[in-house]
């Protein structure tokens, strides 16, 4: 779930965070959802008309993603699966209403109730659906052609978890993150980089405790037919961040003096 403009806000105030450049990342986390929502109904471009047209679309922005950040040892792929009940009641409410309304404006239009003349419903984006389990499909036909006939992708470990997996795609991600920190041998110095549009994805990445970590989003604002893809993505560094966040609230400053030090069988007068 987003946090309302809270991406902006963070742009604007901290600017010395935006696009780093030089960076080699190891580990790339795709949050799914992120990808399929404007790729099946794009708001600045004709939709596509069928699902195959929809699941290469897809898949051309994943090579997309992936020939910009050019990971060296992890792909992680997450799509949301069944959200906590908080949510679910949120989420119910929500496409119950946006779904009405989808047909009352189309019927509207039209002036007839032929429902073959509806367009794409982005609530069948639901865990569970049976478009969910063709996307499914179609991802793991991608990834297996991607391993066999691309050498980028033959050294990577490529981990999939679809919306038969329990819980949304950024704590998913966050939860295999911290799972890894636990083993033995782990690296601490792994680069990440994680894609989505959800501004909360800044708090994961914070509660990682991460050396090396960024957001990686695309600028829903820009405008497409004059910049290229590669530019229209914005890159946050989260250490940077961090140490932002910790000057302004004086984290970085040396603990205060006090008068009395009170120690176990001392005299305090």
């Amino acid at each position: 779930m987003g946090i309302p403009a809270y991406f902006r806000w963070i742009s604007l105030k901290f600017p010395e965070i935006m696009n780093p450049n030089g960076i080699e990342f190891d580990n790339l986390y795709l949050d799914m959802n992120g990808i399929i929502h404007p790729c099946t109904h794009p708001e600045d471009r004709p939709a596509p008309t069928t699902e195959e047209e929809m699941f290469d679309a897809v898949c051309d922005y994943i090579d997309r993603i992936f020939s910009i950040v050019r990971p060296r040892k992890l792909l992680y792929m997450a799509i949301d699966g069944v959200a906590p009940r908080a949510k679910i009641n949120q989420q119910r409410s929500r496409r119950f209403r946006s779904a009405k309304e989808a047909e009352e404006k189309i019927r509207e239009e039209d002036g007839q109730d032929d429902d073959s003349n509806l367009p794409f419903d982005s609530n069948v984006i639901t865990p569970g659906t049976p478009f969910m389990s063709r996307l499914a499909v179609a991802l793991r036909v991608y990834v297996a052609d991607r391993i066999r006939n691309n050498p980028a992708w033959r050294d990577l470990v490529v981990v999939f978890s679809d919306a038969s997996v329990p819980g949304e795609g950024e704590h998913k991600i966050a939860e295999y993150i911290r799972r890894e920190r636990t083993q033995p041998d782990y690296n601490p110095n792994l680069r990440h980089v994680m894609y989505g549009l959800d501004a909360d994805l800044i708090m994961l990445a914070l509660a990682t405790h991460e050396v090396y970590f960024t957001i990686l989003r695309e600028e829903v604002f820009a405008k497409r037919e004059t910049l290229p893809f590669s530019s229209r993505q914005h890159s946050t560094r989260i250490s940077r961040l961090r140490i932002q966040i910790g000057y302004r609230k004086g984290a970085g400053s040396r603990p205060a003096r006090y008068r009395y030090c009170i120690r176990p069988g001392a005299s305090s007068g």
